[in-house]
């Protein structure tokens, strides 16, 4: 038995080493993250200080609180796919592999998200390829979803001034034909075996592709909210303003994924943005409340992330 307590002692030894490397690369890809993400909203506020100014403080908290809503509706799309493909989160962990997870979006390069929501998924017992898996089925609800919404909005609003994005409608069918379940499991297990990883231990079900697609709806429409009173604050009132606003942020988020090139659609989004309003608002004030839009995004980002690890280290320390 005393060989058997040493040979244990043993085995447990190195693990310390390891698991100080892992928090010391967690903390790093935290301050990286957090570092780019501080920088998005400072590098933009010189820019965005005068738009601000016109905004009252009321418009502003409610901007702040519609991105809020539309970030938590994201998490329950992600956490909605996770647990129909076998891994179901309570809601504060989901938040803090999600929130967290996606500041790596603001790092160059476009794989920090998937990453990280790997690693931080692994210790609540979810495996890497179900991570994986329902990370980047996020992505063709979200488009599908956002394209509808923008078909929905802007042909009869904005006219002319968003033709040059109408090539975003071939997207539509192709995007919906590959949320079909049967589409999507075969992918994923063709994906699977050409990186020599066992399959899903359970395909994506129709129920799961639905409740997902809801949920980013809802995000659209808390998102369209949030930029609908930006535009409002800039003086463009009344129920085509309100309804373009929706429309607006769709298709800039939309186009700003497919340009994959820019972190975060940087830039991208502001140009179709503008576009989009154009109708309702002039050039100056149309610029103003596209980077309005992206710093009140960038804000509500930190704020989820904050507010998550804050809420699982208070849950990790009170189990302690």
């Amino acid at each position: 038995m005393t060989t058997g307590t040493r040979d244990t002692g043993r085995a447990a030894a190195p693990k310390r080493p390891a698991s100080m490397r892992k928090r010391l690369l967690r903390w790093g890809f935290l301050a990286i993250a957090l570092g780019f993400g501080a920088w998005a909203v400072a590098g933009r506020w010189d820019a965005v200080a005068e738009g601000f100014g016109r905004l009252s403080p009321v418009l502003i908290a409610g901007s702040v609180v519609a991105v809020l809503a539309a970030l938590v509706a994201g998490m329950m799309m992600w956490r909605a796919l996770l647990a129909d493909l076998g891994s179901p989160l309570p809601l504060r962990d989901a938040g803090k592999v999600f929130f967290v997870g996606q500041l790596g979006k603001y790092i160059p390069g476009s794989l920090w998200p998937v990453l990280a929501q790997m690693e931080l998924g692994r210790d609540l017992g979810v495996p890497r390829p179900r991570s994986a898996a329902a990370f980047f089925l996020t992505y063709p609800v979200y488009l599908a979803s956002g394209i509808t919404v923008a078909v929905l909005t802007l042909p009869g609003l904005a006219g002319g001034s968003v033709t040059r994005y109408a090539w975003l409608l071939l997207l539509l069918p192709v995007l919906v034909a590959a949320l079909h379940p049967r589409v999507v499991n075969g992918l994923l297990s063709f994906g699977l075996r050409l990186l020599k990883r066992p399959p899903l231990e359970r395909p994506l079900t129709r129920r799961g592709v639905l409740v997902s697609a809801a949920w980013a709806f809802t995000g659209w429409a808390a998102y369209g909210a949030h930029l609908a009173l930006i535009v409002a604050g800039l003086g463009a009132t009344g129920p085509r303003a309100f309804t373009l606003s929706f429309g607006a942020f769709a298709l800039a988020w939309c186009l700003g994924f497919v340009v994959v090139i820019a972190p975060a659609g940087a830039g991208v989004r502001e140009v179709a943005m503008v576009a989009a309003l154009a109708p309702v608002l002039d050039a100056g004030p149309a610029i103003a409340a596209a980077l309005c839009s992206r710093l009140v995004v960038s804000l509500g980002d930190l704020i989820c992330a904050a507010a998550a690890g804050l809420a699982a280290r208070r849950t990790k320390v009170s189990h302690d």
